[in-house]
């Protein structure tokens, strides 16, 4: 096999300009709403469900506010997070990934502030870029990747440290156990320290007072 033919190399660099074209797209839209929370959860949590609607509740103090509402732009806690945030009146941002099985995006999204992305990592950087606060639910891969890099970035000093909440105890306990005693205590392979870069809370009310606490004498501003 000849190892230099393995990649179509003209392919590969025009790519380029479509990843930047998804930047630059996101960019010129996200920057001109205002200071966002960006929300997170499964997309399979359905509308009974009680994290469904204590997303909507959540969601609409946040807009209370004066903040608009960024998601992922599908069904589940993205949606009751933009249900929430038309509610209340707010800005409801969806910053939808464009998936061969799913997802398209909920009815709730202001029309004009739907996103489409091809590339998990572009649609990464929007949502920490413009967050003023990562408010995460209960959810899966997607949602652990997104809480798991947002922490690092705040670790490594790539951003500046802003609100990281993880709402339900009943689901984050397990892991934030396990992050404690084991990836911090019995292998040492993250700081004590590093544990605050979260919070861990059950009710709304605890997650405005920490956003209020944080920016009490601070400007929204863009992360990075």
């Amino acid at each position: 096999m000849d190892s230099e033919n393995w990649i179509d190399k003209s392919h590969d660099s025009w790519s380029v300009f479509k990843i930047m074209g998804e930047l630059v797209e996101g960019y010129e839209k996200l920057s001109q709403l205002g200071p966002c929370v960006s929300i997170f959860g499964s997309a399979r949590t359905k509308p009974d469900d009680k994290y469904y609607k204590k997303t909507i509740e959540i969601s609409e103090e946040i807009v209370k506010l004066g903040l608009g509402i960024i998601t992922g732009g599908g069904p589940g806690i993205m949606e009751a997070a933009n249900k929430g945030a038309q509610n209340a009146g707010g800005v409801s941002v969806g910053l939808n990934i464009d998936l061969p099985f799913e997802q398209t995006h909920n009815e709730f999204i202001d029309s004009d502030k739907i996103i489409d992305f091809d590339y998990f990592f572009v649609r990464k950087v929007m949502f920490v870029r413009y967050a003023q606060a990562f408010v995460v639910m209960p959810g899966g891969f997607g949602t652990l990747d997104e809480l798991f890099e947002a922490i690092t970035l705040i670790q490594t000093n790539k951003i500046e440290k802003f609100p990281v909440i993880l709402y339900g105890s009943d689901f984050w306990s397990g892991c934030i156990d396990w992050l404690r005693q084991t990836v911090c205590k019995k292998f040492n392979n993250i700081n004590s320290d590093e544990m605050l870069l979260f919070e861990l809370v059950d009710s709304k009310e605890q997650i405005i007072n920490i956003l209020k606490k944080f920016y009490n004498n601070k400007k929204y501003a863009p992360n990075f």
